[in-house]
C-alpha cells in the first residue's frame, strides 16, 4: 500500500509539474503579448486605466457618506462576485480581454474593480434615497451593460467572445451579481439590526423563566 500511495503522489508531482511549466510558459507569453500590444503605448491602456480611475473619483465626491460603509460592502460585493464570475468565465474560454492594465490579473480591474461596482453602489444608493425598486432599475443597468457597453467594448476590439456566446450570457452573468450582492448585503443588514444573535436570546429566554435556585445557606 505505500509503495502504490508512494507511486501515486510521484504521478501527482510530475503532473502537477507540467501543468506548473505550461502556466508559467504561458504567463511569460502573455507579458510579452502585454508589453508590444496592451501596455502604455497603446491607446488601450490609457482608455481602462481612465474606467479604473474616473469612477472611484466620482464616487469619492457622490457618496452618501452616512451610508459609506453600507453602500461600500454591498460595492465590494458585486466586485468579488463579477471578478469570480469574469475569471470562470476566462478559464472556460467562453470570453477574454485582448487589453489590460496588468497583465498578471485574469480578469480586467478597470471594469471588475472600478467600473461595474461604482456604477450598482451609486444605482444601489440612489434606490435607497428616493426609496426606488431596487430590483427593477439594477436590472435596467444589467441590461445596459450586457446589449449596450460590452458590444461597444467589443467593437473597440477590447473584449473578445469566443465558442458563440450571446450576450444574453453576459445579462445572466450580471443580474447574477446584482441578486447576490443584494441578498448578502440584505443578510448582514439584518444580522446588524438583530441586537443579539437568536440563540443568545433563547438561552437567555431559558434563563429567565428557570431561575436557578440559590444554594441553602449553611447552618452555623
Amino acid at each position: 500500500m505505500a509503495t502504490k500511495e508512494t507511486k501515486h503522489l510521484e504521478q501527482v508531482d510530475k503532473h502537477f509539474e507540467k501543468v506548473d511549466k505550461l502556466r508559467e510558459k504561458f504567463m511569460d507569453s502573455f507579458v510579452d503579448y502585454w508589453q508590444h500590444y496592451s501596455s502604455w503605448g497603446s491607446w488601450q491602456f490609457w482608455f481602462l486605466l481612465v474606467m479604473a480611475v474616473a469612477p472611484l473619483v466620482i464616487l469619492y465626491f457622490f457618496i452618501d457618506r452616512k451610508k459609506a460603509m453600507h453602500i461600500g460592502f454591498f460595492g465590494f460585493n458585486v466586485h468579488v462576485w463579477a471578478s469570480k464570475l469574469d475569471e470562470i468565465a476566462i478559464a472556460i474560454d467562453l470570453w477574454d480581454y485582448k487589453y489590460k492594465i496588468i497583465p498578471y490579473l485574469q480578469s480586467i480591474a478597470a471594469l471588475d474593480a472600478s467600473f461595474f461596482p461604482v456604477s450598482f453602489m451609486l444605482l444601489y444608493q440612489w434606490t435607497l434615497n428616493y426609496k426606488k425598486n431596487y430590483y427593477i432599475y439594477a436590472t435596467g443597468l444589467c441590461v445596459f451593460f450586457a446589449f449596450l457597453f460590452k458590444p461597444a467594448l467589443v467593437a473597440f476590439g477590447i473584449f473578445h467572445i469566443h465558442k458563440g456566446v450571446h450576450y444574453w450570457y453576459l445579462l445572466f452573468a450580471y443580474i447574477i451579481v446584482m441578486l447576490v450582492s443584494k441578498w448578502i448585503t440584505n443578510i448582514f443588514i439584518h444580522l446588524e439590526e438583530e441586537p443579539k444573535n437568536p440563540i443568545v436570546n433563547v438561552v437567555e429566554q431559558e434563563e429567565s423563566e428557570n431561575p436557578i435556585m440559590s444554594e441553602p445557606e449553611q447552618d452555623e
